[in-house]
Parts: structure tokens; C-alpha cells; sequence
């Protein structure tokens, strides 16, 4: 009954229902449809979300738009009329005819039209051949069973407002909270085959003007930009921070957290968020894979919608150590041929993620193996795994032994000279990230109040003058190059990968670790030895896009769940990667820690 591209327009009239005695019913009206007679909409706004009761003649027909599905509302009023336009396109809907309404507070209302309008955006799931995908729906319910404009309003706003706290899961009042912080949004204009800024523009920010998040959007001029940024602001001044790239975006934003001297009380007050428009993407489809939400290759809606509700859960994190670093991981740790796929394949960057199918081809041909040692603390009874306990916050040890924390204060607002686009103002100045480049369309989208910040160029780039040492919970691991403990399980030989995800997927088509949880305290290894012909690393790879990883386990291969591990590889040829970004070569040991990290996912209550 809801269409997408054309939505639902009806007419109120006074009247009332019996309430639904199975949920708590909050307003409740009937309305006219004004295209055809005899046929009205009883409408119910529940606790379980929108109730729209079809009634033509003697028959009845119920579509419900749950709650989960509304992403915002808006009060609008019609639009004046233009000399030589034809009669007021209020008086009806017949035929192609569309309602042309502008905002309440605009100079170019219609003054004859006393109706208010209440315009309610959702985003339903639908099925269709394949799968589930989520469709724009629109619902106009057009209020006028007042002679003044004014009474009118007042009750398509008491609609709204009641809206506005159920989404809110607050108490329903007539003046909503609302929330003055801003996300902070950066974003790597270069993630992938390059087109973050367009995605964000066409697909994400008009969600957010519709949910009404205002953002503050930063582009990323330079490798560890995210990185140096959340570690020297204010990041209490934003409600939740999001990445807007691929994986690697979000590995930056992570250790800038970790390198915070206040990064417990960061962590835990304000959420990460992640929006897939790298090559990869495993986060982002992990979670969707977890929450049910479905997930297309640069369909950024239910995310985008998760980054409006503001609902979190935990989220696991590995600390990881080599021989000059510490830092914090949400992914996956890889030696050998998968990590030989990820960095060698950046030459393809431009087409996305099909570089990694044709690099797997190619790196399978000529397939390589690596000499060395690997050692892992295994889980014995995956299945009764104790739930993760709140971890128990120490100090992370630098390279030369000791924690070199600077005395002051870890993080301040750097002045910097920035140009704006205002959505309030409408006024556009010059800049160097401009949006309205000969790649992206002319219009921009931006919730109300929302900013686009761009470093200009001249020196005034930002740089942190504030030593950068990375903090987070102390390590229980011996140090990396002393002995592990007898109950380790230890491996030498060569083998041709080795990659520990603690996630479910590592890649939107790459499901890893079916078993896993967002936050379940396991990492799962999967090791391949050297000796696996070039016929079973093809089966293996055809399997693991079906899905079917956890079920191969021969002489070769075998996928193991483990707490922590080090690997130590001999020789100076190969790659070691940590979230798809390139590290040193060498020893590195790493261990998990479960409730740490707040990550914003989509609401499916």
C-alpha cells in the first residue's frame, strides 16, 4: 500500500477508533484519501509504529511501518501558488499531479491553505527476488479539521513530537529531547576506487537531514589525519564518530582513541561508526551479518539509518604488538597469502572490490610459501566460553619499556584555518575539497546545522605538536621476544597464510568466521600449510565465499579458535598487515579484549 516513489497522501477528519488491547496505541485519526471516494485511512501511531487501515467500501486492508523502519518526520505547509500556474495543487492528487509543500517556516507559503502537513520518512524492508532491501516510503497525512492554520499544526506536531520520542525510546512529552551534538564525520576521499565524497553526499546525508543529525564533516588530507585528529580534539563535543572509507579509516580513528590519556572514559562515551565505501569493508558487513541488516555493495541505508538511533553494542579489540609498535585492531591480523592480496592488489584500487578476486587468481598461480614459527593460546570448549568479563584497564609498555605519557592535558582544539558550507545560511565559500567538482552532482545535502570543514592549503594543515603515545589496557602477554607459556600450542614450518580474523567477514563477500561475535572474547586462526596443491587453494577459496570456511579441515588447512598468538616469521620477504594496513616484517604477538569499544549498529528490536 506504501509506495516508495509516490508514498501516501490522505486527508484527516475527525473520528476515533478502538485501541489494539495487544500494544499501546499513542494517537489515533482518520483520514481521507483525497483521490477516491468512499475511501478512508484510520490511522494508529503505536508503540510497534505506524498503522495504516485501508477502508474502501466493505473492505479492509492493514499495512504496518514499524517502528525501526521510521527514520524521521517534518511538519510542511503547501506551496504558493504561481501566477499563470493553474488552479492550487492542494485541491487535489488526481493523476500525476504531486503535493509541492515547503517547509513551515519558508516566505513562499500558500496563506489560503490552512492544512498542515506532516511528511513521515521510513525506510521498509522489502523482498524482492533475491533478498531483502530497503525502500524509501513517505506517508503525507494532510491536517485540517481546524479553520486556522495555527490549531492545524499544532496537532500534525503533537503527531510528530510523539514520533520524535518513540524513536527516542523516551517518554512521550510535547517538547522532545533533543540532542544539540553533531556526529563527527571523516572521511577518506580516497578509500577504494574513490568515491566516499559522492557516496556520502547521495546516499548518506540525506538520511541524516530526514532523521535531523546534524554532522560535522572533515575530509582527510593525509595518511593518520582521523588519527591525529580524535587523539588532539575535544571529541566529547560530538555525539559519536564515524568513518566514512574503507577499513583502514576506522583502524586510524581506533588508535587515535587509544593514544588519548582520558581514552577509557572516550571510549565509553562516545560511539565509533563505520560506513563502507572502501574495497573491503568487512566491518561494515559484519555488522550487518550480525543485526540482519541487509547489506549491497555501496548501499549505505541501514547504516546510515543506525548512525540516527544512536543504539550501540560492544565490540572486541585486539591489542597488537611487533617489535616497535603497539596498536589496536577491530579486524583481523594476516601473514602470507591473503595479506600478499591486500597490499599487492592496491595497484587495482580503481576498480573496487573486484581487485581482490583477480589478485587471488594471480597469487594463487604463482603461490609462495613462508618459513617460520607459530604459537597461539588455543580455546578448547568453544562452546562454553564464559560470557567476557569487564576488563581490567592497565598501562600499555612503548617500544624502549616505559609508558612516555606527556604531563599535560592529551588533547585541545587546534585553531586552523577552515571554509565552510553552512546549510542554515546557504552561503558557499571557496575551498579546496569543493563538492562541486566535475565528479559529483551539484547539490549537497546536509542536515540542519551540519558544517563541511576543509583544511586549506598553505601550511595551515593540522599537525598535533602533542607527543603521540599509545595508552589502552595493559598487555597479559609476555614481551615479544621472551618465552610463552608451556601450554601454548606451537607450529614450525612453513606455510603458505596464516590470518586470525575476530570478525565474521574480513571482506563484503569474504564470510570468515561464521561462529564469531561482535564481541565474544575469540579470535579464530586460519592457518594453510605449505604443500596444499593449487586445485585445493581454489576449492578453498570458492568455499569460503559460500560461506563454508568452518567446515574445511584436512592435513593443510584447519581454522582454530584462539585467545592470543604470535607469529614469527624467519626471513626478511613478505607482509604482515593489521586491518588491511601494512606493518613491519616480523615477530608479532597479539590478545584480545572484549568490552572496551562502543560501535553504533542498526536497531532491530
Amino acid at each position: 500500500m506504501a509506495d516508495s516513489k509516490s508514498g501516501i497522501d490522505v486527508l484527516h477528519a475527525m473520528g476515533e477508533e478502538k485501541a489494539d488491547v495487544k500494544e499501546q496505541v499513542h494517537l489515533e485519526e482518520t483520514f481521507y484519501i483525497l483521490s477516491k471516494k468512499k475511501s478512508v485511512f484510520r490511522v494508529r501511531l503505536t508503540s510497534k509504529g505506524l498503522s495504516l487501515i485501508k477502508e474502501t467500501d466493505d473492505t479492509s486492508k492493514e499495512q504496518i511501518i514499524l517502528l525501526r523502519d521510521i527514520i524521521g518526520s517534518k511538519c510542511m505547509r503547501s506551496k504558493r501558488r504561481r501566477v499563470g500556474g493553474g488552479s492550487c495543487v492542494c485541491t487535489s492528487l488526481v493523476g500525476n499531479q504531486q503535493l509541492k509543500v515547503v517547509d513551515e517556516n519558508s516566505g513562499d507559503l500558500d496563506e489560503n491553505d490552512i492544512s498542515a502537513y506532516l511528511y513521515i520518512y521510513a525506510y521498509v524492508l522489502k523482498q524482492n527476488r533475491r533478498s531483502l532491501k530497503r525502500e524509501r516510503t513517505t506517508i503525507t497525512l494532510r491536517f485540517r479539521s481546524f479553520d486556522k492554520y495555527e490549531d492545524n499544526n499544532k496537532e500534525a506536531q503533537k503527531w510528530r513530537n510523539t514520533i520524535k520520542c518513540l524513536l527516542a525510546n523516551e517518554p512521550i512529552s510535547s517538547v522532545p529531547t533533543y540532542n544539540e551534538k553533531k556526529l563527527l564525520v571523516l572521511l577518506n576521499p580516497k578509500s577504494g576506487p574513490g568515491k566516499a565524497r559522492e557516496l556520502f553526499q547521495e546516499k548518506v546525508a540525506p538520511i541524516l537531514l530526514e532523521a535531523e543529525v546534524p554532522y560535522d564533516l572533515y575530509v582527510t588530507k593525509y595518511a593518520n589525519y582521523a588519527r591525529e585528529f580524535v587523539r588532539t580534539r575535544n571529541v566529547y563535543n560530538w555525539r559519536g564518530i564515524v568513518a566514512v572509507g574503507g577499513d583502514g579509516v576506522l583502524f586510524e580513528i581506533l588508535n587515535g582513541m587509544f593514544e588519548r590519556l582520558d581514552w577509557q572514559q572516550a571510549f565509553a562515551e562516545v560511539p565509533l561508526a563505520v560506513l563502507p565505501c572502501g574495497s573491503g569493508n568487512g566491518l561494515a558487513r559484519t555488522i550487518c551479518h550480525h543485526f540482519d541488516e541487509p547489506f549491497f555493495h555501496q548501499n549505505m541505508t541501514g547504516l546510515s539509518m543506525a548512525l540516527a538511533r544512536g543504539k550501540s553494542s560492544q565490540i572486541d579489540v585486539v591489542r597488537v604488538e611487533t617489535k616497535s609498535k603497539i596498536m589496536f585492531s577491530m579486524l583481523s591480523v594476516g601473514w602470507g597469502l591473503m595479506s600478499d592480496i591486500d597490499i599487492e592488489s592496491e595497484r587495482l584500487r580503481s576498480i573496487g572490490g573486484q581487485r581482490f578476486t583477480l589478485w587471488a587468481l594471480a597469487r594463487t598461480v604463482a603461490l609462495r610459501k613462508y618459513k617460520g614459527v607459530l604459537s597461539y593460546a588455543l580455546i578448547k570448549d568453544i562452546g562454553n566460553l564464559p560470557k567476557p568479563k569487564q576488563t581490567i584497564f592497565g598501562r600499555s609498555v612503548s617500544q624502549d619499556g616505559a609508558l612516555d605519557s606527556p604531563e599535560t592535558e592529551a588533547f585541545f582544539d587546534c585553531d586552523e584555518q577552515t571554509e565552510t558550507y553552512c546549510a542554515d545560511t546557504g552561503r558557499k565559500h571557496q575551498r579546496v575539497d569543493s563538492w562541486y567538482s566535475v565528479h559529483s552532482r551539484r547539490t549537497f545535502y546536509s542536515a540542519r546545522g551540519s558544517d563541511y570543514h576543509s583544511i586549506v592549503s598553505g601550511g595551515s594543515e593540522l599537525r598535533s605538536p602533542v607527543h603521540a603515545c599509545m595508552h589502552g589496557p595493559g598487555s597479559h602477554l609476555p614481551s615479544l621476544m621472551s618465552e610463552l607459556p608451556s601450554s601454548w600450542v606451537h607450529e614450525e614450518g612453513e606455510f603458505v597464510m596464516v590470518h586470525v580474523s575476530y570478525q565474521s567477514h574480513i571482506g563484503e563477500d569474504f564470510l570468515f568466521a561464521p561462529r564469531s561475535r561482535l564481541c565474544d572474547g575469540v579470535m579464530w586462526m586460519l592457518i594453510i600449510k605449505a604443500g596444499i596443491s593449487r586445485s585445493q587453494i581454489f576449492s578453498f577459496l570458492l568455499k569460503v565465499t559460500q560461506g563454508h570456511i568452518s567446515d574445511i579441515n584436512n592435513e593443510y588447512i584447519k581454522m582454530v579458535p584462539v585467545s592470543a598468538f604470535r607469529i614469527a616469521p624467519e626471513g626478511q620477504n613478505g607482509y604482515i598487515t593489521v586491518d588491511g594496513e601494512l606493518v613491519e616484517y616480523g615477530p608479532i604477538q597479539a590478545e584480545i579484549f572484549p568490552n572496551i569499544v562502543n560501535i553504533l549498529v542498526p536497531d532491530t528490536k
